[in-house]
C-alpha cells in the first residue's frame, strides 16, 4: 500500500480518537468505546499499509496484531491486550442488547487507545500528526 494510505488510516485513528474523547466527556460510553476501537483498527491499519498489508476483516487485522506485532516483540504483550480490549468493548457497545459499556470501560478503552496511537506514531513517517492530547 501507499504512503497516503496509510496517511488517510492515520488521519482516520486521530479523529476517531478525538471523538472517543469528546463522547466520554458527554456520557456517551458506548459510542465511545466504539470510537476508540475504530481509532486503534485505523492505526494498526496505517502501520501495516507501510508494509503493503491490508485486511479485509476486523477479525484478520486483530490476528495479525498479535502473530505479526506482539508476538515478535514489536508490541508489547500489555499492547496487545489493550488492542483485544477495544475489540471486546466495542462489540458490547455496537451490539450490546441488555449490557452496556460503562464509564470505566469507556474511560479505560479511551486510555487504551491512546497507549496504541503513541506506539503506533513512533513507527510511522514523520510527517505523519502527532497523537493529541485530548
Amino acid at each position: 500500500m501507499t504512503a497516503e494510505y496509510a496517511r488517510t488510516e492515520w488521519d482516520r485513528a486521530l479523529e476517531a480518537f478525538r471523538a472517543a474523547a469528546l463522547l466520554l466527556a458527554h456520557a456517551g460510553f458506548d459510542s465511545a468505546a466504539s470510537r476508540a476501537y475504530y481509532a486503534v483498527f485505523h492505526a494498526a491499519s496505517a502501520l501495516f499499509a507501510l508494509e503493503g498489508r491490508t485486511f479485509a476483516k476486523h477479525s484478520a487485522l486483530e490476528a495479525a496484531v498479535h502473530r505479526d506485532l506482539v508476538k515478535t516483540g514489536r508490541w508489547s504483550a500489555d499492547l496487545g491486550r489493550d488492542f483485544s480490549f477495544c475489540v471486546d468493548v466495542r462489540g458490547v457497545g455496537d451490539y450490546g442488547s441488555e449490557v452496556r459499556v460503562d464509564a470505566s470501560q469507556a474511560k479505560e478503552a479511551t486510555a487504551a487507545a491512546r497507549r496504541i496511537l503513541v506506539v503506533v506514531r513512533g513507527a510511522l513517517p514523520d510527517e505523519f500528526p502527532a497523537v493529541p492530547d485530548v
